[in-house]
């Protein structure tokens, strides 16, 4: 996989939103955060055409173990995934953790990385 994961589906932005959601609680993740840049854009005066949802996701127990292994690596925590919309069609995606671990010198941690990737593709998979 290269730093994005994304599938198409036919649901709605908020039908996906919602069954990425519960997928992923059935693997311990939760969404802390969501943000949608086209209304925040909108907010500004700005036109974005399409809907462009960034969630911010976490398993805690897997953030605290990255954590005491290495603070820095919460620089990329929590985990990006995002649900748009681009020509009448919804996306669901990621950044992928193991890509994102790799870049820390000395990191032991992709094995946690490679899980949580995991996790993430099937609660993506199971979405569409």
């Amino acid at each position: 996989m290269g730093i994005v994961y994304e599938k198409s589906t036919n649901k709605s932005l908020t039908e996906a939103i919602s069954s990425l959601e519960s997928n992923l609680k059935e693997s311990g993740f939760g969404i802390l955060w969501q943000l949608n840049f086209k209304d925040k854009l909108q907010e500004k005066g700005l036109e974005f055409k399409d809907d462009f949802v960034v969630l911010e996701v976490c398993n805690p127990k897997q953030a605290k173990e990255v954590l005491e292994e290495n603070i820095h690596i919460g620089y990329v925590l929590p985990c990006k995934m995002v649900v748009r919309r681009e020509d009448d069609k919804t996306y669901i995606g990621m950044t992928s953790p193991e890509a994102l671990i790799g870049l820390f010198e000395g990191s032991d941690l992709k094995e946690v990385a490679k899980k949580v990737e995991e996790a993430l593709q099937n609660s993506i998979e199971a979405s569409l």
